[in-house]
C-alpha cells in the first residue's frame, strides 16, 4: 500500500479555530488536538506536538500508518468547507488559520 506520508517526508493538514472561548489546533492526519487561551499559543503547541510525533515515529522505526490516519469527520468537514472558500473574502472569526505543515527527515532513517 502506498502512503502519502512516510518517515522521510510528508505533510499534515492543520486548522487553528475557536469554539466558544477556547482555541483549538488540529493536525488532521495525525489526530492530534491541542487547546489553549489564544491562537498563537495553540499553533506553537500544535507544531511542537507534530514535530515530536514525527520524531518519535522515526526513532521507533514505525510503519507509516500513524502518519496517515483518518481524521474525525467533524474536522474533515471543516477542512472541506475552508478549502471551498479558498481565497474568497468570507468572514471566519472562529478560524485563525489553516494549511499544510510539511516535514522532512533531517537525517537518514534506517
Amino acid at each position: 500500500m502506498k502512503y502519502k506520508n512516510t518517515l522521510q517526508k510528508g505533510s499534515v493538514r492543520y486548522i487553528i479555530f475557536k469554539e466558544n472561548s477556547t482555541w483549538y489546533g488540529v493536525a488532521l492526519e495525525f489526530n492530534i488536538v491541542e487547546e489553549g487561551d489564544n491562537p498563537l499559543e495553540v499553533m506553537a503547541s500544535l507544531f511542537q506536538a507534530i514535530q515530536g510525533y514525527v520524531e518519535t515515529a522515526r526513532k521507533l522505526k514505525m510503519r507509516p500508518i500513524p502518519l496517515n490516519q483518518k481524521s474525525d469527520k467533524e474536522y474533515e468537514e471543516l477542512w472541506d468547507k475552508l478549502e471551498e472558500e479558498g481565497k474568497r473574502e468570507i468572514i471566519r472569526p472562529q478560524i485563525y488559520t489553516f494549511g499544510h505543515a510539511p516535514f522532512r527527515a533531517t537525517s537518514p532513517v534506517y
